[in-house]
């Protein structure tokens, strides 16, 4: 529903009105508050950081001034999302967003606590076509100190505990590798000592650690930022309807605790509630019902979501061609608090060398190594019988990499066992029974493994063929950092199910951010980001932050729009 003008409508006033407090939404109040607007942010959480704040961080930003060879042309990435974005529905707004990605970075830079730095070794997903490149078009937040938060830190939400370790140490990237080799490098084992001796001293002031690193490092920089340009954060407050005068969106109607009141917009009301993955009807409109209601994304914003709150005020969906969500596998369990858990596997153990993913059959379908929205379109293409599949390891695997939710060097994976997280067996026709697929069969998949690996190929699959999957191999193990045998008992299994890492599908909007009404015509007073707006990509998924790229992108459009239209 929406709200007609009321009395009340003045009561409270900004220049914009932002709904959602993840990267988009929090981008489109800095910017906009840094060009001279006044900004209210409403969130429907107690924190801020959304799905946000539990991702990779990683920003795509085609053209940015930071990548250290300036061969990624605009054209170089033009011609690469030709070759793997479908369809020409949304290509204005796909041109806005390569014009504007690295213009909306330096603006960042220079009015924001935001500092990005190029990744140079992380390869876009189809690391082949035409355009592609191996690095630096990619993005990642400089770790941020959170002590620079100061109570604040308080309203920030935390990175999931399975991506942690020791009850709340964030790791980067780069350091990863040094924990698996503690007490075999001494390089590596004085590099984590001084991490975890760091991690102690900030323990004794903070309830987890302040180094902050990937997607909780660049929501940190913007709360931050909007502290400091006077944002003011309306918290725990859900979002019931827009608020519409003469059919112009002129503010929002938030539920209180002395009933409902309206939070007006002079200027204009933005959308960055992080889309309709929760929305069941949508959802189920939109991808095949092989994949369920998973989803690894955060309510946020609003109590029916910013893409609800816009339909009921006219606006329309997207319809590209592609498909409707960006796709992980993912693996369900209950935590010590007794609270449902959801850990999505995108890079930590899939590509991994000693791993593979079987169906019901007790066969292999896809190859593991490669990108988790093409892991998972997969599943879905094999049918049922891949739906959940089984990601299955050795005892060496477990130890050196982890498996879903079991981290690296566990002391005791019972409890994993016990709750049947994590499925075990001293043989591979043990664990074929424990998983009830056919003895025979794996016995036979496992062995025809083994035997390409123990030379380095992957006959079947091809498994660490291109840059992108060595990538996320291991560089330890050769030749193929991809592939290894998987021999040493006892064995495991953990299931995975498809889940989304957001919606593709979306508001129909503009170049400018602008919502769109059933005539294509902007709705005045209405604009959206982040995964609330449908996807520039039409469903495709082809690099590393590919939903953060655009959210900080077109927050950055739509705060400059607004700012540029008289009140």
């Amino acid at each position: 529903m929406t709200a007609a003008a009321s009395p009340a409508a003045a009561a409270e006033m900004y220049d914009v009105v932002v709904v959602g407090a993840g990267v988009g939404g929090l981008t489109t109040a800095c910017v906009a508050a840094a060009r001279g607007l006044t900004v209210a942010v409403v969130e429907s959480a107690p924190q801020v950081g959304g799905t946000s704040a539990i991702s990779g961080g990683m920003v795509w930003a085609p053209g940015n001034s930071k990548a250290p060879e300036r061969d990624d042309t605009l054209d170089a990435a033009r011609l690469y999302l030709d070759g793997t974005v479908p369809g020409e529905e949304g290509r204005p707004a796909r041109e806005a967003f390569l014009a504007s990605a690295g213009e909306a970075v330096d603006f960042l830079e220079q009015h924001t606590a935001v500092q990005l730095r190029p990744v140079p070794s992380y390869p876009d997903y189809y690391p082949d076509t035409p355009g592609a490149t191996a690095g630096g078009r990619v993005l990642e937040p400089v770790p941020f100190d959170g002590r620079r938060l100061g109570p604040a830190f308080a309203l920030l939400r935390p990175p999931l505990p399975e991506f942690t370790l020791f009850g709340g140490m964030m790791v980067s990237r780069k350091d990863i590798p040094h924990f698996r080799k503690v007490g075999r490098s001494p390089r590596s084992t004085l590099i984590v000592a001084r991490l975890v001796a760091k991690y102690a001293l900030q323990r004794l002031s903070a309830p987890r650690g302040t180094t902050l690193y990937l997607g909780n490092a660049l929501v940190a920089s913007l709360l931050r930022s909007a502290l400091d340009l006077k944002v003011r954060l309306i918290l725990g407050t859900p979002v019931e309807a827009l608020h519409l005068t003469a059919g112009r969106v002129t503010g929002v109607v938030v539920e209180g605790e002395g009933g409902s009141r309206v939070i007006a917009a002079r200027r204009g009301v933005c959308l960055a509630t992080g889309g309709c993955s929760r929305d069941g009807e949508l959802r189920r409109t939109h991808v095949p019902e092989l994949a369920g209601a998973l989803t690894a994304t955060v309510a946020s914003g609003a109590r029916q979501g910013g893409v609800r709150l816009a339909l009921a005020a006219g606006a329309h969906l997207g319809t590209g061609q592609g498909g409707g969500a960006f796709w992980v596998p993912a693996s369900r369990f209950i935590r010590a608090d007794g609270t449902e858990a959801v850990f999505p596997h995108t890079v930590t153990d899939r590509g991994k060398p000693g791993l593979i993913a079987v169906d019901a059959t007790g066969r292999r379908f896809v190859n593991e190594a490669r990108s988790y929205h093409e892991f998972v379109s997969a599943m879905l293409r094999t049918g049922r019988r891949a739906v959940p599949a089984f990601l299955i390891c050795d005892s060496h695997f477990l130890w050196t990499y982890g498996l879903g939710r079991i981290k690296p060097f566990a002391p005791s994976v019972k409890a994993d066992i016990a709750s049947g997280y994590l499925k075990t067996a001293r043989t591979i026709a043990g664990l074929a029974a424990v998983i009830g697929v056919p003895a025979e069969v794996l016995a036979a998949t496992v062995t025809r493994f083994n035997s390409g690996a123990q030379k380095g190929i992957d006959p079947e699959f091809g498994r660490g063929g291109d840059i992108y999957q060595r990538h996320f191999g291991d560089a330890d193990v050769t030749p193929n950092p991809c592939v290894a045998p998987i021999v040493k008992p006892p064995f495991y299994a953990v299931a995975v199910h498809p889940a989304d890492l957001g919606m593709a599908v979306g508001l129909a909007t503009d170049a400018k951010a602008r919502v769109l009404g059933p005539d294509d015509a902007p709705i005045p007073g209405l604009y959206a980001c982040g995964n609330d707006m449908h996807s520039v990509m039409n469903g495709a998924y082809p690099g590393p932050g590919i939903t953060l790229g655009p959210a900080l992108t077109f927050g950055y459009i739509a705060a400059s729009t607004i700012a540029a239209t008289p009140a």
